[in-house]
């Protein structure tokens, strides 16, 4: 069974050869897969401006032999989906609660991300994270945080990682710190920073591996990305949602952990003892 989040992959990798209006249809069926495997033709080039023949020429640069051949296809991947999304129940008294709204909101953040991602994407990017020298991070604004949560999460799994400041001296500038052999993992979400995208550029002049975590699959960091993971960020106000983007990190530092078990053992009683001779711990109730 196909699943949507391998539509969404076929869509990125044949996006770059797609004309200007073909692309209207791209980008509508990223953002809308749901909705749209259950339109007709005209509905859908109602909904992102383009005409019947071409969503149907779409269709077929794909490699499938028509929209209904498309069509019937993507029904039946997000109708496999349905109970899958239903793994996380959330229950609320009061619906219009802002916590549950919100809770809601990140509970189907989480659900489209992990249901969006190709497994084996998640496993590529794990790898290259082993296998660096050092894992950069970077991003601006709620990214700025998300790469220094990261940073950490890492440097938790004995993974020798740092996040590039953004104080006294900008991207570029920190960028020959970072070579080939090591890994930049760039967190970028709207509005997109244009310094995170020039960083991306000049990494990848430079042949350093870059990582991409945005919002989709066409953003405008994933230009220059040697691996993109998608996920959704969608909030009830103007910010960004970083809940699933937690959730990633986290499975990173999960999944390292498990391959170097005994190193990162060996990290944790290493610093546990060194904050403990240093008495950073607090090991006693307060009388």
């Amino acid at each position: 069974m196909v699943e949507s989040g391998d539509f969404k992959q076929l869509i990125a990798g044949a996006y770059p050869s797609l004309t200007t209006n073909q692309k209207k249809v791209a980008d509508y069926l990223l953002n809308n897969m749901r909705e749209a495997a259950f339109l007709s033709v005209t509905d859908i080039g109602d909904r992102c401006g383009a005409s019947k023949a071409t969503v149907v020429r779409f269709a077929q640069e794909l490699g499938f032999q028509g929209f209904i051949d498309f069509r019937e296809k993507l029904s039946a991947a997000v109708n496999s989906e349905f109970d899958y999304l239903a793994r996380l129940p959330l229950r609320g008294d009061n619906h219009f609660d802002s916590l549950f709204m919100v809770a809601k909101q990140d509970v189907d953040n989480i659900n489209e991300t992990i249901n969006s991602l190709n497994p084996e994407s998640v496993r590529v990017v794990i790898d290259a994270i082993l296998t660096a020298r050092t894992v950069f991070a970077a991003g601006l604004g709620i990214s700025h945080l998300l790469s220094d949560i990261l940073s950490y999460t890492l440097s938790q799994v004995s993974v020798r990682s740092f996040s590039l400041r953004h104080d006294f001296q900008s991207f570029a500038e920190q960028l020959h710190q970072v070579t080939p052999d090591d890994l930049l993992i760039l967190f970028s979400f709207p509005p997109y920073s244009s310094e995170t995208i020039v960083l991306a550029s000049e990494a990848s002049k430079r042949k350093i591996r870059v990582v991409a975590i945005t919002n989709k699959m066409t953003a405008p960091v994933t230009e220059y990305a040697d691996y993109v993971l998608p996920v959704k960020s969608d909030n009830l106000i103007y910010t960004n949602s970083i809940a699933s983007c937690l959730v990633i990190i986290n499975a990173f530092a999960t999944e390292i952990a498990i391959r170097n078990k005994q190193q990162a053992l060996k990290h944790l009683q290493n610093t546990n003892d060194a904050m403990t001779r240093s008495g950073l711990f607090f090991e006693k109730d307060h009388p």
